[in-house]
């Protein structure tokens, strides 16, 4: 048994946190934490949603937004809580910590979550008091449980979709929130669940994708699910895999357990490295891990019937028509994922101000957030709120497909710097690049290590944090850079990019790209997008324009080498 399992066996997680509201009456230092519980409080932390800072004495802590979907009172209260509380002290820059956005901010997640840093353990029980009153809440945001079950933002919105999944989506959370025989899983266990014919929820690259079927049963075609199980990034990634069963919504919370029962029973808790369910899916084999999921299942489960997925999507940037007549929604465009939490706290307000009664704020897994049930005469002055003048719902390509993780700035594990990075870069790449009219967005995907949390493999590029020893002129310089990928995508044509270069400095990057697409332009089919036209070149003509005269990636070699 590993370390970390040992921890979880010594006390149940999720009894952290009662310990929280102890630390918090005491105002206890991470010293204190530590010589009361051991060093694997920080371990069951995470139960509550917390993660140490690299700065002692200070959390990053992630507020679960299952399906992306909340209300505007939700979404004020989460911005009010950021703005009043996720505070930088003046020993760490205060307000001027950060030059691009400030202090008091937060991120949205790839996961529909959001997170905020600079919280002290002391307002931890405030912020959970205020979340209480709208119905928020931090616990199982992270460890080894149940994570924020996914969802497509536009649900009930979109003529796109076969029927609404929000309420099997906030069923099945609710299952799996604060239940304790499910809280201590050999991993995190990562679901999504959509009605959408477009799986921008992801279900390819998830431990549990539930996406839209229809079939006849008992002489009635009905609308349900099917199943795909052991998707997952990182080190090891794979593709999920499709099992023949059909899923009724009225099931989908039976299912979820008996796959979770059995990730419980027969995953691995000895390694961590090999601990996530789609390890156990690949060495079972598809075939025998839906015997075990059936043999646990306490109702039926029919075969798989006609599947409604018809491509991946994931972007709902811009306005668009719901299928409500005489409304729309927009989406707005925030590089990385983060802003201010009072301009969230205002977005929040301007949806009640220009939003029906049914008005809601909805995350989306590509970091934007969207703005629902607008009436079509309310959507200039909406567009004209001073907070929708930095999110624009009509950004350019590069802006539109940004995606960055936490990075070094707070993230233990991180190599590189990310957020500044990744929306500097997306804004220069706008102004640099012309991209053909028929490209929307450019996904460019950004980690600061190797734990994939902007995903990176199914980006157009994508980045993994490196550290990169130079040599120039006799001397050597260690800096920042990065393996550098291409090719990535979800949906019909899915496939994870090839990493392409390896310790590529990051100035070298932007020169790299503007070769990059130079080629494409001169070299594109009709209508062939950026990601296809990498996949069709081989590799080594892609080094060959990356290393130009003006791109120089080759001159680096990842520090240890």
């Amino acid at each position: 048994m590993n370390t970390v399992e040992e921890h979880k066996q010594e006390k149940h997680p999720l009894d952290v946190i009662d310990d929280v509201y102890e630390y918090a009456e005491e105002e206890l230092s991470f010293e204190e934490i530590e010589e009361r519980a051991g060093g694997g409080e920080w371990e069951r932390l995470k139960w509550a949603g917390m993660y140490a800072q690299k700065q002692e004495g200070y959390f990053m802590i992630r507020t679960k937004v299952p399906g992306g979907y909340l209300t505007p009172e939700q979404a004020e209260v989460i911005g009010e809580v950021t703005d009043d509380l996720a505070v930088a002290p003046e020993e760490y820059g205060g307000a001027e910590q950060n030059e691009l956005w400030g202090d008091a901010y937060l991120d949205i997640t790839t996961r529909q979550d959001i997170q905020k840093h600079w919280i002290r353990v002391e307002d931890v029980p405030e912020m959970w008091d205020r979340y209480d009153e709208v119905g928020l809440t931090t616990v199982q945001g992270c460890g080894d449980s149940a994570r924020n079950v996914l969802g497509c933002p536009a649900a009930g919105l979109d003529d796109h979709e076969c029927f609404d999944a929000q309420p099997v989506v906030d069923a099945v959370s609710d299952f799996f929130t604060e239940n304790r025989e499910y809280a201590n899983l050999p991993r995190k266990f990562k679901l999504t669940i959509t009605g959408c014919r477009h799986d921008c929820a992801q279900s390819q690259i998830n431990d549990v994708g539930l996406v839209p079927a229809k079939k006849e049963l008992e002489g009635d075609y009905l609308y349900g699910f099917h199943a795909r199980v052991g998707g997952g990034l990182s080190d090891g990634p794979r593709m999920g895999s499709e099992l023949d069963v059909f899923v009724r919504p009225e099931d989908a919370v039976e299912f979820t357990r008996a796959v979770a029962q059995t990730f419980k029973e027969l995953g691995d808790r000895n390694n961590r490295g090999v601990c996530r369910m789609r390890y156990l899916v690949e060495q079972m084999g598809p075939e025998k891990f839906e015997e075990a999921i059936r043999d646990r299942c306490t109702v039926d489960l029919p075969e798989a019937g006609e599947n409604l997925t018809v491509g991946y999507q994931g972007d709902h940037v811009g306005v668009h028509d719901q299928k409500q007549d005489g409304l729309q929604y927009v989406g707005f465009n925030v590089i990385a994922g983060r802003m201010g939490g009072a301009e969230f706290a205002e977005a929040a307000r301007a949806a009640k101000r220009y939003g029906t009664e049914d008005a809601s704020v909805r995350l989306a897994t590509d970091q934007n957030f969207l703005i629902s049930h607008i009436p079509e005469e309310n959507v200039a002055d909406l567009l004209a709120e001073p907070f929708a003048q930095e999110y624009q719902p009509d950004p350019g390509p590069f802006s539109r497909g940004a995606v960055g993780c936490t990075g070094s700035e707070f993230c233990n594990y991180a190599i590189i710097e990310t957020k500044k990075r990744t929306k500097r870069w997306a804004r220069e790449l706008d102004d640099r690049i012309d991209v053909p009219d028929d490209i929307e967005a450019i996904r460019m995907h950004m980690s600061g290590c190797s734990a994939s949390c902007a995903q990176p493999q199914i980006a157009d590029i994508g980045f993994r944090g490196e550290t990169v020893k130079l040599d120039q002129e006799g001397e050597s310089d260690i800096v920042e850079g990065m393996d550098f990928g291409l090719g990535g995508s979800l949906g019909a044509d899915n496939e994870f990019l090839d990493w392409v270069e390896n310790a590529v400095p990051a100035d070298a990057v932007l020169p790299a790209l503007e070769q990059l697409f130079e080629a494409y332009a001169a070299d594109r089919d009709d209508g062939e997008k950026f990601y296809e036209w990498t996949r069709r070149v081989d590799n080594a003509r892609l080094r060959e324009v990356m290393q130009g005269a003006d791109a120089p990636v080759a001159r680096g070699v990842a520090h240890g080498d």
